[in-house]
This record gives structure tokens, sequence and C-alpha cells, in this order.
């Protein structure tokens, strides 16, 4: 016997949560909405959602609330505030956080939660928002299986894949270590693109050649995109990648890990090229 669908709350309507939300809705799924700024909810007028005064107001008419805001700051005031999810989230109800934080934020908040009767899981994501549209989001949980698979039938209107990797902050580290790669390879990359132009190359065409072989990445393609270089990727997302990055640090230094150094000598190159 099927379930029906899940009355879902959505919160953080940006770049990548906007298109997340449509998903949701287009799937079926019951779904209110709440955004600081009023402005941006103006796009999902006559989309069939409903909308809600404030975060407690959301929750109080959803099974799952979704939040995909900033910040650590962002989660735990949306959540915990006077107005936050957990002022009307009913017994049972969940929270997952796609927002991409320190894990032991995830942690926490999760305990705060149980003492409401209600559940968390932490699943942020990886894609942007062209995958998001598309529904081709990665999802990285960590929770519970049993409010893990609950939460699934919602997690994939937008995400391919969904993968659980353990107890609550797991999806938090594999999203900063992905995060750390990405860094990484973004360096690299313009490194590639600018010593093949001081050895004579056409940056376009290596940029061609390096995308179809064995040095392709999901970076190499950004970087090219953006002229060779990391200034616009900066602009856009280089305070996002030095949170993470330095949430990573902060992790390691925490519990004395020193696996990894390369990698993370690449990561700080990187950003200190962007200026970060």
């Amino acid at each position: 016997m099927s379930r029906p669908p899940l009355r879902v709350g959505f919160i953080g309507l940006g770049s990548q949560g906007a298109p997340m939300a449509r998903r949701i809705i287009a799937a079926g799924h019951e779904t209110t909405l709440w955004a600081r700024r009023p402005a941006t909810l103006l796009p999902f007028s006559g989309s069939g959602a409903k909308t809600a005064a404030s975060p407690a107001e959301l929750a109080t008419v959803s099974d799952l609330v979704c939040l995909c805001v900033v910040d650590d700051a962002d989660v735990e005031q949306v959540v915990t505030g006077p107005d936050g999810v957990l002022a009307g989230l009913r017994m049972g109800g969940v929270i997952a956080i796609h927002s991409t934080v320190h894990p032991d934020t995830c942690r926490r908040l999760e305990a705060s939660a149980r003492t409401c009767g209600a559940l968390l899981v932490d699943a942020p994501v990886s894609g942007g928002g062209r995958a998001a549209e598309q529904g081709s989001l990665v999802v990285m949980a960590g929770g519970d299986p049993q409010v893990f698979a609950y939460c699934r039938p919602v997690f994939t209107t937008y995400g391919d894949p969904v993968v659980h990797l353990g107890p609550t902050g797991s999806g938090q580290l594999a999203k900063i270590l992905n995060n750390l790669l990405f860094t990484a390879h973004l360096g690299l990359a313009a490194d590639v693109l600018g010593l093949g132009t001081t050895l004579g190359l056409d940056r376009a065409a290596l940029s061609r050649v390096l995308s179809r072989g064995s040095a392709a990445s999901f970076a190499l393609d950004r970087v090219a995109d953006a002229g060779g270089g990391l200034d616009r990727i900066a602009a856009q997302a280089g305070s996002l990648l030095a949170k993470d990055v330095r949430l990573l640090a902060e992790i390691a230094d925490r519990v004395g890990l020193r696996d990894g150094a390369v990698l993370r000598e690449a990561a700080l190159a990187a950003l200190a090229a962007m200026g970060r």
C-alpha cells in the first residue's frame, strides 16, 4: 500500500532551493513556503504552494520541513528562534537540513528536536541550480535510517543519487569533503590552463582537449566557462567554499587528523588565489 504524499514546508528559496521547491510541488506534495523577503515568494504565485507568515506557522502544516539557508546561524535561528520551526512542528515531524553547516550544529539541533518530540536529518546537496531543476542533485544524508527512509520520497524529487552515509552529521562531513576536493580541483585547473597559456597553447583549445581527456573534471569545466581563471568563481562561490574548507580544518584539528594534508594545502592555495 503506497503512502500518501508528505506535507512539505520549504525554507530557503535561493538559486538552488527554489528549483528544489518547484520539484516538490510538481511531484504532488502539499507544499508551504516561507521567506524573509516576500519578493522571494512572488515566482511561486499560481504554483499551488501555500505561504506562511513564520517558520512556526509553516511547521504547523508540515510533516517534513526542508531548510536550504546559507549558514549555521541562519539554520539555528530558523529552527530554534521564538517563531522557529520547533515552535510549530508536530510530534514526530521531521526537519531536513540541506544547508552545508558544521556536523556539530546538526547534532545539537537533533538533540533540541528530540526534546520537542521531533526528528532531524542532515541532507546537504551538491550540483547547483541546474541540477536541482533537472532532479539530479546529489543528496548526502545522515541520521536515523528510518527517518531517512521517511524523507526519501521527497529527496528523490530533486536528488539522484540520494545516499544515506551514517549517523547525524555524516551527510555534512561528506559535503565538506566534496567541497574541499572541488576547491583544490578549481585551483589545479586554473593553474594548468595558465601554464598552458604560458607555454603558448590556446586556452580555449586546451580546455576542450582536457575536458575530454583523463584530466576531465567538473571543476575544470567551471574554470573554463569562467574564462580560465578564478575571479568569477571567487565572486560567486568563494566565500562559501572558504567556509567549508575551514570547517574541515576545524574538524581535523579537533580530532588530531593528519591525513589529507596535501589536499588541504591545495584547497588553501586555491582560496588564496581567489583572495579568500
